[in-house]
C-alpha cells in the first residue's frame, strides 16, 4: 500500500490526534491503576540522578581506581568527604521522592514517612565502610579463582562480575533500609551494563565470584553463602508462583534457592525453587536442579548408556 505524501506542515492533524490519544491513554491508566483523575507532580526517583549517585559512591568506595584520574592519595579523604556529601544530599532527595510516592500510591504502611529520608540515608552512609570490606573479599575471590587475572586492580577495573557486585552491595543495603525502588534502579543499571541480573533482595555472603557473568540471574529471595562461585548463564530462579483466589501472584514468599558455603555452579546451570544446594557441592554445566542437593555432592547431566548423550531434564548426583 503506497504511503500518502505529506507536505512540510502536513503532520499537524496527525500530531494533534496522537497527542489527544496519548492523553486519553494516560488518563485511563491513572484512573485504573493509580486511582487518580489527574496526574500530580513527578514524585518518582530519577534514574539519571540515581546513576550519578552510584558513580559517586563507586568513587568513594575505591577512590584511587574508580575515582578521578588526577586524584592523589594525599587528597583521598578530602575527595571522599566532598563526594560523599554530594551523594548523601542527592540520595536524600531521591529517597524522599520514593517514600512520598509509596505513601501516595501504596498506602502509609508501605514505607516510612518521607521526612525519614535523612535518617535512612545516614544509616546507609554509616554502612559504606562495611560494604567496602566485603567488596574487598569479592575482589580477592575473583583474583584467586581466575588464572587469567594478573592482579586485584585488573579485577576491579575490568571484571563485569565485580561491577555488578558493587551495585548489588549498595542496592541490597538500600533495599533493607526500605528503598526497594531506588535499589531496583541500581540493580538494573548493572544488569544493563553487564548482563548480570541480581535482584537487590538477594542475600549474598562474602568472597562471591561471578566469572564472565553474562546471563546470570539471581532471584529476589535467593540466599547465597560465603565463597560461592558462579559462571555465566547460571539461573537461581523460582519454580512456580502461587496465586490467590483472584489469580494474582502472591508476592513476598521465599521461592528462590539457598546456596550454602563453598558451592561452585558452572555455566548454564539452572536451579529453581526454594531448594538447598549443600555446602561444598559442585553443579556441572547445563544441569537442571529442582530438588535439594546434599553437601559435598557432584551434580552432572545424566547420560544414556546407549548414546552417551545427556538425558533431558535429568541430573546425576555423585
Amino acid at each position: 500500500m503506497p504511503i500518502p505524501a505529506r507536505g512540510h506542515d502536513g503532520f499537524a492533524e496527525d500530531i494533534s490526534a496522537t497527542v489527544a490519544g496519548l492523553a486519553e491513554a494516560r488518563h485511563d491508566w491513572r484512573v485504573s491503576h493509580l486511582r487518580l483523575e489527574e496526574a500530580g507532580p513527578r514524585e518518582l526517583p530519577s534514574p539519571e540522578r540515581v546513576a550519578a549517585i552510584v558513580t559517586d559512591l563507586r568513587a568513594v568506595l575505591f577512590p584511587m581506581r574508580l575515582g578521578p584520574a588526577d586524584l592523589r592519595q594525599e587528597n583521598e579523604n578530602e575527595f571522599i568527604a566532598t563526594t560523599l556529601t554530594r551523594a548523601a544530599q542527592e540520595l536524600t532527595h531521591e529517597t524522599a521522592r520514593e517514600l512520598d510516592w509509596a505513601h501516595r500510591y501504596l498506602g502509609p504502611g508501605a514505607a516510612p514517612a518521607p521526612d525519614a529520608a535523612p535518617v535512612i540515608v545516614a544509616a546507609f552512609i554509616q554502612s559504606l565502610a562495611g560494604i567496602r570490606r566485603i567488596l574487598d573479599t569479592d575482589v580477592v575471590a575473583a583474583f584467586r579463582a581466575d588464572p587469567a587475572a594478573r592482579g586485584v586492580d585488573e579485577v576491579l577495573l575490568c571484571y563485569p562480575g565485580l561491577r555488578a557486585l558493587i551495585n548489588h552491595r549498595l542496592a541490597h543495603r538500600l533495599f533493607t533500609l526500605g528503598l526497594p525502588l531506588i535499589a531496583r534502579l541500581i540493580a538494573e543499571m548493572a544488569h544493563g551494563e553487564t548482563g548480570i541480573d541480581i535482584h537487590p533482595g538477594a542475600r549474598i555472603g562474602e568472597s562471591f565470584f561471578i566469572d564472565h557473568g553474562t546471563g546470570t540471574v539471581i532471584g529476589a529471595t535467593a540466599i547465597i553463602g560465603d565463597r560461592v562461585q558462579l559462571f555465566q548463564g547460571v539461573t537461581l530462579g523460582a519454580k512456580s508462583f502461587p496465586t490467590d483466589i483472584q489469580g494474582n501472584v502472591v508476592k513476598g514468599l521465599p521461592r528462590h534457592p539457598i546456596i550454602e558455603d563453598d558451592v561452585v555452579i558452572y555455566s548454564g546451570a539452572t536451579v529453581l525453587g526454594r531448594v538447598t544446594i549443600g555446602q561444598g557441592s559442585v553443579l556441572g554445566g547445563n544441569v537442571w536442579v529442582t530438588g535439594d542437593v546434599p553437601p559435598r555432592s557432584m551434580v552432572s547431566q545424566a547420560r544414556s548408556q546407549s548414546q552417551g548423550q545427556p538425558e533431558n531434564g535429568h541430573v546425576k548426583i555423585a
